[in-house]
């Protein structure tokens, strides 16, 4: 089965992403939409075995307001799995 970023909450400048299915090692990031530059420094890792989870990313405040986007890439650098659009204002 493929892995998946179900949900994406935010409060308080972070985001609280749960998942299912992405291994150990695998690289969550922020991503603009509208330029699809990733934002290195919002950048974590799946640390839990477990297969359903959720991490917490916290926003610098150079975040601008805009749509944005989670994307996943395995311990291979190749994408594993993206959420949905939101909104950060």
């Amino acid at each position: 089965m493929k892995p998946v970023i179900s949900s994406i909450e935010i409060e308080n400048r972070v985001i609280v992403a749960k998942y299912q299915r992405l291994m150990v090692g695998a690289k969550v990031m922020l991503v603009e939409k509208a330029s699809g530059r990733q934002l290195p420094e919002t950048t974590t890792r799946v640390a839990s075995p477990v297969p359903v989870g959720a991490l917490r990313i916290r926003l610098p405040d150079a975040i601008r307001p805009g749509t944005y986007f989670l994307r996943a890439l395995n311990g291979h650098g190749e994408d594993a799995a993206q959420s949905a659009d939101f909104e950060i204002s």
